[in-house]
């Protein structure tokens, strides 16, 4: 039976008024801490995981409230296993193993609806001058990108531009209406559940109106 993840020797939690925020970092591991979980689970905002050997993100299930993520010099492949994180809008993977970018970017896509700050540099699949790419690779990555993930609005640093997604939906058109209609979908169903549910609350209203008062 292999042996219990230890805790790290040092935890450096910072809390502000607005947010809860977890540093890791250095801490040779492989799996994030069950006691760290039991502790802190649920307040985290922020998480710093940098320079660990982590592969598998199913963990993140137990930080419902996750909004931002640091994974540089970690070991996260393209076939990475994650949970839906509904409300992370920040994610650095710097320094992993990425080599397939479709595969990468159709789990993101799938589990990180609200992703805004996506940095993936120094990976085999997202090609630049620091890992031998050419400028014209490292263009096209940034347009296959701006075509898988509708949110986004930074990448590896640099903002979106408007050119970029127009370009972007030129060459990928099938990615961009994908998406697109994802986003739409999203966007209805939400209204429906608002819609529902104050439907719900008008008719417990009408109802109270409705009750004969006592001794009638």
């Amino acid at each position: 039976m292999g042996a219990r993840e230890e805790s790290p020797t040092s935890v450096h939690l910072e809390v502000s008024l607005n947010n809860t925020r977890l540093s890791l970092a250095y801490s040779n591991l492989t799996d994030f801490p069950i006691d760290v979980i039991d502790r802190y689970g649920g307040s985290i905002l922020e998480l710093d995981l940098s320079n660990n050997k982590i592969s598998d993100l199913r963990f993140l299930m137990e930080l419902p409230k996750i909004q931002s993520l640091v994974l540089d010099h970690n070991h996260v492949t393209s076939q990475v296993k994650m949970p839906l994180c509904r409300d992370l809008h920040t994610l650095w993977v710097n320094h992993n193993r990425i080599q397939n970018l479709g595969f990468f970017l159709q789990t993101i896509a799938k589990n990180c609806p609200s992703l805004k700050i996506l940095s993936m540099m120094n990976n085999e699949a997202a090609p630049s001058f620091f890992n031998g790419g050419t400028y014209q690779q490292y263009v096209d990555y940034r347009y296959f990108v701006v075509s898988s993930l509708p949110t986004l609005e930074v990448l590896d640093y640099t903002p979106i531009t408007e050119s970029e997604v127009r370009e972007a939906r030129r060459l990928y058109p099938s990615r961009m209406v994908n998406s697109d209609s994802e986003t739409s979908l999203r966007r209805k169903l939400m209204k429906k559940r608002k819609k529902k549910s104050g439907e719900a609350r008008q008719k417990e209203e009408d109802t109270e109106l409705e009750m004969p008062s006592p001794g009638v």
